[in-house]
């Protein structure tokens, strides 16, 4: 059972929002309604979040990301469309209902920190457990324990401005783990943050949620970060999903020239792995190997390949073996069968110039680029001063 599903979600703000909604429904885009002085914020939203899953909405500014994330925790009542967390509607629940929910199965963490400067780094911590009414000694003692978790062990008396930027972020981030929520709402919570801070931010995010595995909805306008975390991705674009999938599934099959123009500038060696552009082992034989033995079994491919990778390793880490050997890198699953290989031809076609959606063609099997040829040449005078 999904843990958290978005119905077809509307937000509408201005006169008549019933009828704008219906407008929508007939086809209607957001100029026309902007025209009438009503503004669609949120458009036909629907997706699913798995239990664990970190869930990305990617959009630029306007795009209605942190309008859609404000409907899921009902700080913003949907014009139309329902909200269900755990099987239960919150958008049939009362206020008070809605109250209970949010102060002990969701937790928001902001962009700007939202930190009380006349508390202390405990206290901050441990705010959300006093609102629920947690006794003293029990929220100090969770509060603790999130602050160790998010990196902030011996800085619980500490006040908030004797923090860096990165330092106070963490401790919204503990404020948020110390009530054990169900689901962590994480509105661009690093954008404003420096670059390196940033990266460390996301990597203590992916680091906790190794062991806590929490339900996460993560709002970015960037898109590099929504690949780095995101399970699953939606772009936004003008109030609507433009395409909802992976951050493989965005790379290398972009819904449309906007979801494309995105993905031009992404790092796809730290992005794409090799189950994902691997061809059918069969592909592999009747070959030969460097030694010149045909290759006729998955035994023989897996015994010529130059390396054997899992299916979830970073092309990045493909670029040695395939610059050394013009055999293929053999994929294999868990149980160490063959599922796949990645030729060096393969590898360097992901590698030239983006698909464009209109091509119609796995990106996979293009023709390497100028660009291809030159990461070959990269790849060959790395692997030579090394």
């Amino acid at each position: 059972m999904s843990r958290l599903q978005a119905e077809h979600l509307y937000k509408v703000f201005g006169r008549r929002p019933d009828e704008a909604v219906r407008r929508l429904e007939s086809g209607a885009d957001r100029d026309e309604l902007r025209a009438d002085g009503t503004t669609a914020a949120v458009i036909d939203a629907s997706f699913t979040v798995d239990p664990g899953q970190i869930f990305v909405v990617m959009g630029l500014s306007g795009s209605g990301k942190s309008t859609l994330l404000r409907m899921l925790n009902g700080l913003l009542e949907p014009t139309a469309g329902r909200v269900l967390f755990d099987g239960q509607d919150l958008t049939a629940l009362s206020p008070r209902e809605l109250r209970a929910v949010r102060s002990r199965k969701i937790s928001m963490v902001f962009q700007h920190f939202a930190l009380f400067p006349h508390r202390s780094v405990l206290d901050n911590a441990a705010y959300g457990l006093e609102v629920q009414g947690v006794p003293r000694a029990e929220r100090e003692q969770r509060a603790t324990e999130a602050l160790a978790l998010a990196g902030l062990a011996g800085w619980e008396q500490s006040w908030p401005d004797e923090l860096s930027g990165g330092m106070q972020q963490r401790v919204g981030l503990a404020r948020a783990l110390a009530t054990d929520a169900d689901l962590l709402l994480m509105d661009e919570s690093f954008s404003a943050l420096d670059p390196l801070i940033r990266r460390d931010m996301q990597d203590q995010l992916l680091e906790l949620q190794k062991t806590l595995k929490k339900t996460i909805v993560f709002i970015t306008h960037d898109l590099n970060e929504a690949m780095r975390l995101g399970d699953r991705i939606a772009v936004m674009r003008d109030g609507r999903i433009v395409q909802l999938g992976t951050a493989e599934d965005i790379l290398v099959t972009p819904a449309n020239d906007y979801v494309a123009s995105f993905t031009q500038d992404v790092d796809r060696t730290r992005v794409l792995t090799a189950g994902a552009i691997m061809a059918d082992p069969e592909s592999a034989y009747p070959s030969a190997g460097d030694g010149g033995k045909e290759l006729r079994t998955p035994e023989d491919v897996i015994a010529a390949a130059p390396a054997v990778v899992k299916a979830d390793t970073p092309i990045a880490e493909l670029f040695t073996p395939c610059s050394t050997s013009g055999v293929a890198v053999a994929v294999t699953c868990e149980r160490g069968e063959l599922i796949g290989v990645v030729p060096r031809a393969r590898l360097l076609a992901v590698l030239g110039e983006p698909m464009k959606p209109s091509d119609g063609a796995d990106a996979a099997d293009a023709t390497p680029t100028a660009d291809a040829k030159a990461l070959r040449k990269d790849a060959a005078e790395a692997v030579a001063g090394a």
